[in-house]
């Protein structure tokens, strides 16, 4: 999408041309909101954990260490954890398992961090935080 800087810029055109809708966004918001409203007890955090970062090639010794990590964020060590909105909602162990994976995970550098927080496990994790996550609002 190129606009000219000659041009008065249009950002509903903008959004038709790359395919993103208001309602996108709108959709994204509500669902987010409901996350922030959900209460998550201490035991929901725990199992949500353990069930999130279980993979078949994870050891249960290095599962339970990234949930004790992730636990440990959700309860106050996260950025933003003690903001109303994240404190003890399902949206603050969203975001618990976000930072772990993108900013605290072991990784053999900051560019494989990153790859793999995009495209790789990473990405995988977080997507399988976000569902999980809705299925507590569900």
């Amino acid at each position: 999408m190129k606009v000219p800087h000659s041009t008065k810029f249009d950002p509903a055109q903008v959004k038709r041309a790359l395919g993103v809708g208001v309602s996108t966004f709108q959709e994204f918001m509500y669902r987010m909101r409901l996350l922030s409203e959900r209460r998550v007890t201490a035991g929901e955090a725990a199992k949500f954990a353990r069930e999130v970062l279980m993979l078949p090639t994870v050891s249960e010794k290095a599962a339970q260490s990234a949930s004790d990590a992730v636990l440990a964020l959700f309860h106050g060590k996260a950025i933003g954890a003690s903001l109303d909105a994240a404190n003890d909602t399902a949206w603050g162990l969203l975001n618990a398992v976000t930072e772990w994976t993108d900013h605290r995970r072991r990784a053999r550098s900051p560019s494989n961090r990153l790859d793999s927080a995009w495209f790789g496990v990473g990405a995988a994790i977080k997507q399988r935080a976000l569902d999980a996550a809705l299925q507590l609002v569900a």
